[in-house]
């Protein structure tokens, strides 16, 4: 699974508990009760990644922009509440509850807004993360009896980046379509990325990524369909100038950042279809010749295009193995793309149509 580099935390985070709306301010470092659901059983454990920028207004004042956000947050509402039973549907925080806690709130503490002044001074990327927790001394297989939404971030230099490899590993499955867990940002998701990734390293020592395949293990492996990377999902370039997404689904993290990058590709004049590719269909474009570029989209690194893809048979042994087409011009409009995408929070260039650019002077 890809790393973060150059990380450096917020002095504090905050913490919401949700039955009495009780928000509070911890030390960033702040843990949870050795004895909780959440530790043994990872009972009402979700979280969001959110990219965001800070800088200075022409009063020197602090600004902080997020892009398409509210998406985020209403995916972590859906992640809630598929930890909460049905009678506690009246605990899950609206879009503006939430909002109004992270900006109004913890972004407006003394040492969390000296940290986002040293971020604009250098420029440097956010990552928000909220994340939820059963704050309740328990051992139950229960619900969780406090739940509450925690939120930290850090600055950071960069994520995953290029030149990355990356192994397909059908044998093992990400989530199930019929739990519906695959479309949310839960935690029990990504222990199996992180074993797919320890598998893909089995075939390439050289691995920093895991695609994974569907669920349907009992179809030939050229008939089961791509889903996405271990952590993000993923684009693929054909030489026919093409750009092809994965349709969303209960296996597929509905990614704000893919959705944001696809309009920055239309708006480039660039086709892009949403459709499944199978596996074979995979193969038999790595082996003509006509797969350009496979990328990594998501918050943290905004797009990193793979620089060897390796396709492994039914006995995990190397079927294919893709290297992009550097000199293709759709190798090279990704990466248009991507600096658009960022050139966004800092109010660079034009937003596009139906994308949304939040921004809150604090």
């Amino acid at each position: 699974m890809a790393k973060f580099e150059g990380v450096k935390w917020a002095p504090q985070q905050m913490r919401y508990l949700l039955p009495d709306k009780q928000y509070d301010i911890l030390a960033s470092d702040a843990q949870v009760f050795a004895v909780s659901r959440s530790i043994f059983y990872a009972t009402f454990l979700c979280f969001e990644g959110i990219r965001f920028f800070c800088k200075k207004g022409a009063n020197g004042r602090l600004e902080v922009n997020f892009l398409n956000w509210h998406k985020n947050l209403e995916r972590l509402r859906r992640g809630i509440a598929f930890n909460l039973s049905k009678t506690q549907a009246e605990l899950i925080p609206s879009v503006e509850e939430l909002e109004t806690i992270i900006i109004h709130e913890y972004f407006q503490e003394p040492a969390i807004r000296a940290f986002l002044g040293e971020m604009a001074d250098l420029g440097a990327q956010g990552y928000l993360r909220p994340f939820t927790v059963d704050e309740e001394q328990s051992m139950g297989v229960t619900f969780p009896g406090q739940p509450a939404v925690r939120a930290l971030f850090c600055r950071y230099d960069n994520y995953l980046g290029e030149p990355f490899a990356g192994v397909v590993v059908p044998h093992l499955i990400r989530a199930v379509a019929a739990n519906k867990t695959g479309w949310l940002k839960l935690g029990i998701n990504y222990l199996v990325s992180l074993k797919a990734l320890e598998a893909a390293k089995e075939v390439d020592a050289e691995a920093a990524a895991a695609l994974f395949l569907d669920d349907q293990t009992h179809l030939p492996l050229a008939e089961r369909r791509v889903t996405e990377w271990d952590s993000s999902c993923c684009l693929f370039g054909l030489r026919d100038g093409t750009v092809v997404k994965i349709p969303e689904s209960e296996l597929i993290l509905p990614s704000v950042t893919i959705q944001g990058m696809v309009t920055i590709l239309r708006e480039m004049g660039t086709k892009v279809e949403e459709r499944h590719v199978s596996y074979g269909e995979l193969l038999r474009l790595v082996r003509a010749n006509e797969l350009v570029v496979a990328a990594s989209i998501g918050t943290a690194g905004i797009m990193n295009r793979c620089q060897k893809l390796v396709l492994v048979d039914e006995r995990n042994a190397v079927a294919a193995t893709h290297i992009p087409d550097k000199g293709h011009p759709l190798y090279g409009r990704l990466a248009e793309a991507k600096a658009y995408y960022w050139d966004i929070y800092k109010e660079k260039v034009k937003l596009p149509a139906g994308m949304n650019l939040f921004k809150y002077a604090l």
